[in-house]
C-alpha cells in the first residue's frame, strides 16, 4: 500500500495536496476537512492523523478506480465491503482490518454531525474478530537482574541508557512519552513526573526514590553539556534530544542479555510495568490512571495474566487438575 508525504514540524503534522490525487471533489474535500479537525480539534499526534490520512486515501483512490465514486454521499456499504474484502485477499490481518474500518467509522461519523451525508454506509459493516493475544511482558526476575546484575558503562551513555530503561519499566510510559519529557517535568518536592500522553493529556506519575534520584543526578550530569535553552530531559552524546529509535536500540541491546522474549521494544517495559502491577495486587483503576488509558476496558488484559498465572498454579497443585 502507498504511504504519501507530509511533513512534522514539532507537534504539528501538515498534509500538503497530493498533485494528481486531491481534486476538486465532494469526497476529497470532506478528507482534508476532517483530517483538519482531527488535527486542531481532538489534537490527535501527527502519527495518528496520518494513519487516518493514508487509510481514507487507499479507500478514496478504490472508490474511484473501481466504481467512479468522489463523491462522499454515493458511497455504500457495499462499496466498503468491496475494499475490505479487497484488502483481505492482500492478507491484512483482522486487527489491521478492523483499524480501517475504525478509521471509516469516524470519518462517516463526522460526516453525518457535518450533515454532509444522511446515513453512514458504515452501520452494516461488522469488524472481522480478532484473536486476544496476552500482551508480552518480561519477567520480574529478569527485571531485577537488568537493574542489580547488568553493568552500565560510567559515561553519557551508560547513564541515558540505564535511566531510559528505568523510567520506561517504573512509570510505563511510552517510548514517544519519554523523549518528551523536559527537566520542567520533574516535581522535586513531590517527587513526580509530568507526562504528556495521547491526545496532550497529562498524567501525573509518582516516583520510587531510586528513580527520583537517577533522574536528578542526570540533570546535574547534563547541565555542562546542553545548549543554551535546551530543556528536553534525556539527551543524545550529541547533546540533542532524545528519539524513539535512540530508545528502541537501548531498549532491544539490554533486554537481549536478560531475556529470552521474542520482542524487545520499549512498549514490552510497559507492558511489564502493567503486569507486574496487576500479578500483585494493584487495583486496575489505578493501574489504568497510571497507563494514560482513557478506558478500564483497555487495562484489563493485564489481569488475564494473572488469570493464566492462578490457572498454572492451580494445575501444578490441586490433585485433581
Amino acid at each position: 500500500m502507498p504511504v504519501y508525504p507530509y511533513i512534522i514540524t514539532g507537534s504539528r503534522v501538515y498534509l500538503p495536496l497530493l498533485t494528481g490525487f486531491f481534486m476538486a471533489n465532494n469526497l476529497s474535500t470532506h478528507i482534508k476537512e476532517f483530517l483538519h479537525y482531527l488535527q486542531y480539534q481532538k489534537r490527535y499526534s501527527p502519527h495518528t492523523v496520518i494513519s487516518y490520512k493514508n487509510d481514507l486515501i487507499s479507500f478514496t483512490t478504490f472508490c474511484m478506480e473501481s466504481y467512479e465514486v468522489n463523491s462522499t454521499g454515493e458511497i455504500t456499504s457495499g462499496i466498503v465491503r468491496s475494499w475490505l474484502a479487497s484488502l483481505k485477499e492482500d492478507n491484512l490481518t483482522a486487527k489491521s482490518l478492523n483499524r480501517k474500518i475504525s478509521t471509516l467509522k469516524s470519518f462517516f461519523k463526522y460526516q453525518l454531525k457535518q450533515e454532509n451525508v444522511s446515513k453512514s454506509p458504515m452501520t452494516a459493516i461488522i469488524s472481522p474478530r480478532q484473536s486476544k493475544r496476552l500482551p508480552v511482558f518480561v519477567e520480574e526476575r529478569d527485571t531485577n537482574y537488568l537493574f542489580n546484575k547488568i553493568q552500565f558503562p560510567d559515561d553519557h551513555k551508560g547513564k541515558t541508557d540505564r535511566l531510559i530503561l528505568l523510567a520506561l519499566y517504573q512509570t510505563g510510559m511510552r517510548s514517544a512519552e519519554l523523549c518528551s519529557l523536559r527537566i520542567g517535568s520533574l516535581h522535586a518536592e513531590r517527587q513526580t513526573l509530568r507526562v504528556l500522553g495521547k491526545g496532550n493529556k497529562e498524567r501525573i506519575l509518582p516516583l520510587q526514590s531510586d528513580l527520583y534520584a537517577a533522574i536528578a543526578d542526570y540533570i546535574d550530569y547534563t547541565n555542562g553539556l546542553r545548549n543554551s535553552g535546551e530543556d528536553h530531559l534525556l539527551l543524545t552524546l550529541s547533546a540533542k534530544p532524545l528519539y524513539p529509535k535512540y530508545v528502541y536500540n537501548t531498549v532491544n541491546k539490554y533486554l537481549a542479555l536478560v531475556s529470552t522474549v521474542e520482542k524487545k521494544s520499549p512498549h514490552i517495559l510497559r507492558h511489564s510495568f502493567a503486569t507486574h502491577l496487576t500479578n500483585n495486587g494493584a487495583d486496575l483503576n489505578a493501574v489504568k490512571e497510571l497507563l494514560g488509558h482513557a478506558s478500564l476496558a483497555a487495562t484489563q488484559i493485564y489481569t488475564h495474566n494473572n488469570i493464566e498465572n492462578l490457572k498454572s498454579a492451580f494445575k501444578k497443585a490441586h490433585p485433581k487438575a
